[in-house]
């Protein structure tokens, strides 16, 4: 079917509003306080600086939402005209209304950052980030490196409970996977204001609506899930305030939409690489590997499958592994589960409330928890998967595991929900796949 027409069109129509309703009254609320002593607003993002009269500005990126708002009522409207539309015109509409949500607040930041100092208007993760991509581009290794001096150090302490003469322990850690400083590696190559890292997130974040429509299934069902993902209020601050979960759940994406496709060995290579990108796609790999076994994939593309997912891994790890088998271990795991603060909405800030746990700095039983209640609700997960014998199966179940091993965890932060929430719209994609390819054998 080349258009689209009836209650598809209006389901998309509804869901692109509702995204702009809950997106546009927050958008770009919860900045970081700067008052750098001077903007000089220059280049090519120059002009919109000095539209923003050289501040965070929420009237111009709210009423670019706004606009897109009225982009969606006004095909509503259409629509009672022409009451069918070609495809291309759905899709356009859709990316229209992303592009709207994200891309105006990402670039105000960028530009109000190259139009003061680099640690002005970013984020201390998107900043150090930065960092370690210089880093490797001058062949030294992020892991185990003292930050000091480097301008990291502006942004804390970064909490107001922290006790005074407490050791920021944040300067001496880099907590992403390998992936994410070799993307910024990458990325730090291009001129000014361009190499911001968040301009890569925000394309990563973009490109989760077309990941949506590498699935099977009804053409408006997979544009109206790829525009939640995408437009979500969740990732769309996270495109512009600086948090970069995008990349890796973009790889995750085109590791199951390749699955349903049927091309396995790029499907675990995607994997692969959101794994080398961000420690929670590491959940995925046991729904993963049933799903191949519902499949029914032949032993020899098993074999290359996991060889393909191992891989991508390795290549992106094993140069800081070798360089500092110690320090890749205790920035990415021991950092994040035993030393950094507790923070967010967990069970840990919870015990902390409850005056179970009386330091925010000290001992918390993460790996026990994660032993006993997260693993065993894991591997029941994926046992229930292998029974029901369905893909859409395999998403939920990471979802369900995605989110109680953030729930046990140290730190649950806001932006840490984006994962449970593909992990609902994977399994909502791969449900409309399975029901198309049911309905010939129904017929």
């Amino acid at each position: 079917m080349n258009r689209l027409a009836g209650t598809g069109l209006w389901a998309l129509l509804a869901t692109l509003g509702v995204l702009v309703a809950l997106v546009m009254p927050e958008l770009g609320s919860d900045p970081w306080p700067f008052n750098p002593p001077s903007v000089h607003p220059h280049g090519i993002l120059g002009p919109l600086v000095r539209a923003a009269h050289r501040e965070w500005d929420l009237g111009i990126i709210r009423s670019a939402a706004v606009l897109a708002g009225l982009a969606v009522a006004l095909a509503a409207a259409a629509t009672w005209r022409f009451r069918s539309w070609p495809r291309w015109a759905s899709v356009a509409l859709a990316a229209f209304v992303c592009a709207l949500l994200l891309v105006p607040a990402v670039l105000l930041q960028v530009g109000l950052r190259d139009a003061t100092d680099p640690w002005y208007h970013t984020n201390d993760s998107t900043y150090q980030i930065e960092l370690a991509g210089d880093l490797v581009l001058h062949g030294h290794n992020p892991y185990g490196h003292d930050y000091h001096g480097s301008g990291l150090e502006r942004f804390y302490p970064a909490a107001h409970d922290q006790p005074a003469g407490f050791p920021q322990v944040a300067l001496r850690h880099f907590a992403y996977f390998p992936g994410t400083a070799v993307t910024a590696a990458v990325w730090r190559l291009l001129p000014s204001p361009f190499d911001d890292y968040r301009l890569f997130v925000l394309l990563a974040t973009l490109a989760l609506l077309p990941a949506a429509l590498v699935f099977p299934g009804p053409l408006e069902w997979r544009l109206a899930i790829g525009s939640v993902l995408a437009a979500n209020p969740i990732l769309v601050r996270g495109a512009w305030f600086g948090t970069a979960d995008a990349p890796s759940l973009l790889a995750l994406m085109l590791a199951f939409g390749l699955l349903s496709r049927g091309r396995f060995v790029w499907a675990a290579a995607s994997l692969g690489a959101a794994v080398a990108l961000k420690q929670f796609a590491l959940v995925a790999l046991p729904f993963f590997a049933v799903m191949l076994l519902t499949m029914r994939v032949p032993r020899k593309t098993l074999k290359q499958a996991a060889a393909a997912c191992a891989g991508v891994f390795a290549a992106a790890v094993l140069p800081f592994l070798v360089a500092g088998p110690g320090a890749l271990w205790d920035d990415t795991v021991a950092y994040g589960a035993g030393t950094y603060r507790i923070i967010g909405y967990g069970l840990a800030p919870l015990l902390l409330r409850l005056h179970v746990l009386h330091d925010r700095f000290g001992y918390y039983p993460f790996l026990p928890l994660a032993l006993l209640l997260w693993l065993p609700l894991t591997a029941w997960l994926a046992w229930n998967q292998r029974r029901a014998a369905t893909l859409w199966a395999g998403a939920t179940g990471f979802a369900v595991s995605m989110f109680v091993l953030l729930f046990l965890s140290r730190v649950f932060q806001n932006s840490y929900l984006a994962w449970p929430l593909t992990g609902i719209a994977l399994a909502l994609l791969l449900a409309g796949f399975e029901r198309t390819a049911r309905r010939p054998s129904a017929a």
